[in-house]
């Protein structure tokens, strides 16, 4: 069984900010823990507006708290994010996040990140990355 504390993954160098300053992300669980998938506690920072493209993974987001929204670019449709909504890239999306207020999301990713991956100059994470 694996048990972790959000607190004590901070601690443990598992929280990354970005380095565009829109968002921080907390790995509570990674790919070294043999799950198939990663989950993440991430903010997106107020007045945050950014393209994202995850070209080599799914995404799943739960919206714990704040406002926003997102708009995905193939259709231009965008989609108001408040808590209690989830929303799914199962095509590799093309999309802009938008947040009005912080947001704290939970995000699942597969295949499971590593640890330390930012976006890279198409918003995506890479396959490959550095493990924590």
């Amino acid at each position: 069984m694996i048990v972790r504390t959000l607190q004590q993954a901070e601690k443990d160098g598992r929280k990354i900010i970005s380095p565009d300053g829109n968002w921080d992300s907390t790995r509570l669980l990674l790919k070294d823990d043999n799950m198939g998938f990663s989950f993440h506690i991430t903010t997106i920072y107020k007045g945050a507006d950014f393209q994202m493209h995850y070209q080599n993974h799914l995404e799943s987001v739960y919206c714990i708290s704040g406002e926003g929204e997102i708009e995905t670019l193939a259709d231009g449709k965008v989609y108001p994010i408040a808590p209690g909504t989830v929303y799914i890239l199962d095509k590799h999306d093309k999309h802009v996040l938008r947040a009005f207020s912080e947001m704290k999301m939970a995000c699942v990713f597969n295949p499971p990140l590593n640890g330390k991956e930012v976006h890279n100059k198409d918003g995506a994470y890479e396959l490959t990355a550095e493990t924590i």
